[in-house]
């Protein structure tokens, strides 16, 4: 199995190594440190084409599980709680390296935290979990310290306004940033320093309140050259043709399956897709089994149509660009033919999920009995990626493709 190599995307941001990736940072985090106002809880198209997502999209609480019974509400497009024992919001989705951006507000006196990289129901605070406190009034680790571990050089305040933190988490560095201002820069050298895990809200003491919830994965590394199909092959019996031109993989014609030769299992994949005709049909195959000229794709299939029905986007044609094809569809068709779309996919152990153009379409666990196939059952044993030429009608092209495999689960002692 392929396992990446991190890259320092993050440090080279800051020396100015790299001029792309530091215009990203100053679409979002720029706009953070001079309090500029934003669309709530929306991604401009320039963030979308740079890798951001939302987590929240600003009125419901898809892609979010509470641990208890906290009164967690959606009011004016704000999540917030002041009621319940302290408990977490949390992200279905694991993450491992990535730049987040969040918006809180803390009353006065209050106590609350971002959880980075978290156990769902975290036990002991130093191991299961880092929590970004929200709390001037804590003796030993307040408002933006990492409780039980580390604290900023100097004090700062989070309470009664609107703030944001940015937060980079990359391999052992955790960095963060109060409305534009680094206040924390830190290596967990630790033997138990964690890699990987889900995004909590936290609800301790007091009324807390987010919004403005973004997240961008770090430590891809492309999967396709722009040059040549170097690290791709043609499965046998393919009728599709797979050519590469001003960057892009263009495929037409079909049926047919460009597979990766490396393989995956749990990882975060991003990459553009554009259908050059209407209601075409592709996909994204995943987790699947070595292509052959009888089985030429058998794995998960994230699907490309943007066909939808009733003039209505919450009802796709053929399970909507972001879907799992015949598991679940994409709850609204985000994207349009003959568009560039942006695609996220993350796929850890049984849990998947898909954001189209920085939107959250699918949040899916394959509960089925285990199976080398994933047609036939849950497979979270690594496979390979497949982009797929469905029909003689097919005209498709991607680019921008990159990803990176997740660090495994740490063992239980």
């Amino acid at each position: 199995m392929l396992r990446f190599c991190v890259v320092l995307l993050c440090g080279l941001w800051s020396c100015g190594a790299l001029s792309a990736d530091r215009v990203t940072c100053g679409l979002v985090a720029d706009r953070a440190a001079v309090g500029a106002e934003r669309v709530l809880n929306e991604l401009t198209p320039a963030e979308i084409a740079e890798g951001w997502i939302r987590l929240f999209d600003g009125s419901t609480m898809f892609g979010w599980k509470a641990n208890n019974d906290v009164n967690w509400q959606i009011v004016d497009g704000v999540i917030q709680a002041d009621q319940g024992e302290p408990g977490l919001l949390n992200t279905t989705s694991e993450f491992a390296d990535y730049e987040l951006l969040c918006d809180f507000r803390l009353e006065k006196g209050g106590n609350s935290g971002i959880f980075l990289r978290t156990l769902p129901t975290p036990k002991e605070v130093t191991k299961d979990c880092y929590e970004l406190n929200m709390c001037d009034s804590h003796p030993a680790f307040p408002t933006g310290s990492l409780v039980g571990i580390v604290k900023p050089s100097e004090k700062v305040t989070g309470e009664e306004k609107w703030m944001t933190y940015r937060v980079i988490c990359q391999g052992k560095k955790i960095q963060v940033w109060l409305d534009g201002k680094p206040i924390l820069d830190f290596t967990d050298d630790r033997p138990e320093a964690r890699f990987r895990g889900v995004i909590g809200l936290q609800k301790n003491a007091g009324k807390a309140e987010y919004r403005n919830i973004f997240l961008r994965p770090l430590s891809t590394r492309p999967l396709f050259n722009g040059k040549d199909l170097t690290g791709w092959h043609l499965v046998p019996g393919s009728k599709s043709r797979f050519t590469v031109a001003d960057s892009e993989i263009q495929v037409v014609d079909g049926r047919g399956f460009l597979e990766s030769d490396a393989e995956f299992g749990d990882f975060v994949l991003q990459a553009e897709a554009k259908t050059n005709g209407a209601l075409l049909n592709s996909g994204i195959f995943f987790r699947a089994m070595a292509g052959t000229e009888k089985d030429p794709s058998n794995g998960y299939e994230l699907q490309i149509h943007n066909g939808y029905k009733d003039n209505d986007r919450t009802k796709p044609a053929d399970f909507g660009t972001g879907g799992i094809y015949r598991r679940i569809p994409a709850r609204r068709v985000v994207s349009n033919d003959r568009e560039w779309t942006q695609l996220t996919l993350v796929a850890t152990g049984p849990h998947i999920a898909a954001w189209v153009n920085g939107e959250q379409v699918t949040d899916w666990t394959d509960t089925r009995k285990p199976s080398e196939n994933p047609r036939e059952g849950l497979r979270t044993k690594a496979g390979r990626l497949s982009l797929q030429g469905h029909d003689p009608t097919t005209d498709l092209r991607f680019r921008g493709l990159k990803g990176a495999e997740l660090p495994p689960i740490p063992a239980k002692p």
